[in-house]
């Protein structure tokens, strides 16, 4: 007989349920993190680059129309834009919005008294997100233009600029599919956990 080396096999040891458990809870976490918060919510949207009036511009005459121009074009659907006078109530703009590619713009109807108005915008980006924002500029001479009241917005009109419920994620999939995303993928990581809670232990 072949006398003994004093030399053993490595013995290859597996890992325990523990740490098999502990590994895919860890994926289960990491794959609900990029499901509630996808790479998409980081993406930019539209932004405003440029206005005619400027921002903080004042004015001794007042503009005819209004033109934004945005970084990126718009989509045409749901767009607007309004000019506040200075009593913060009165609309001076005089038609819809129109988009031109990555520009918005609406007519202004001749202004009358002199103070800041507030252009108030909402955009549609290509990627379906809506953005919104204001800005200022300052008439310093009253112009001719005379105040109308100020009609209330019809229902058709509210039901268009009301957010759909459950919408609002900021990347234009609706909440409950990122919830039945996540909930899947729970359902699936207590499977894989319970089967290997149940394995038998290997020596």
């Amino acid at each position: 007989m072949r006398p003994s080396s004093g030399i053993s096999a490595p013995v290859r040891r597996h890992p325990s349920r523990r740490a098999l458990l502990a590994r895919v809870l860890t994926a289960i976490a990491f794959s609900l993190l990029a499901t509630l918060f996808p790479a998409s919510t980081a993406e930019a949207h539209s932004f405003l680059e440029s206005s005619t009036p400027a921002k903080d511009s004042e004015l001794s005459s007042a503009p005819e129309k209004i033109v934004l121009t945005f970084n990126e074009p718009l989509d045409r659907g749901f767009t607007e834009l309004a000019v506040v006078g200075p009593d913060g109530a009165t609309h001076w703009e005089s038609a819809g919005a129109a988009v031109d590619g990555p520009t918005l713009s609406a007519p202004v109807k001749p202004l009358g008294p002199a103070g800041k108005y507030t252009v108030e915008y909402r955009v549609v980006s290509a990627d379906g997100h809506p953005v919104s924002g204001s800005y200022s500029f300052t008439l310093a001479k009253a112009g001719a233009g005379v105040a109308a009241p100020v009609a209330p917005p019809s229902a058709t009109q509210a039901a268009h600029t009301a957010p759909a419920a459950g919408n609002d994620t900021g990347s234009g999939i609706p909440v409950w599919a990122w919830i039945a995303a996540a909930a899947v993928l729970l359902i699936a990581g207590g499977i894989v956990a319970a089967r290997i809670s149940g394995a038998p232990a290997r020596d």
